[in-house]
């Protein structure tokens, strides 16, 4: 189960972010943060690999096992951004999103 889920827009602010328990919010946006690095750098490495371009989750971005990204969170995300409706740059503020991410968060209490 996830303990912190953000998805962070191209200009570094939040678009969307929900941790528990609260208190390490703090915690939990250094560490959002210093995973932009490491998206930066395989965004970089990834053009020039030969691997499948369409492939769009780039995995494990740091390195704990604590902390994952899911593909399910991904593709949720992606069909958020492909909705006519939603205006890139804006909060996420999709009740499907909010659903899957209520679905991988650790029940508090």
């Amino acid at each position: 189960m996830a303990v912190c889920i953000a998805v962070i827009a191209k200009e570094n602010y939040p678009l969307y972010i929900r941790c528990v328990p609260v208190q390490n919010e703090l915690k939990f946006h250094y560490t959002v943060h210093t995973s932009l690095d490491v998206v930066e750098e395989k965004i970089s490495s990834a053009g020039k690999s030969i691997g499948d371009q369409r492939e769009l989750y780039l995995g494990l971005l740091y390195p704990t096992e604590d902390y994952k990204m899911f593909r399910k969170l991904h593709n949720s995300f992606t069909d958020v951004m492909c909705n006519p409706f939603h205006i890139p740059g804006d909060t996420i503020k999709s009740k499907a999103f909010d659903s899957i991410v209520s679905g991988m968060m650790v029940q508090a209490g």
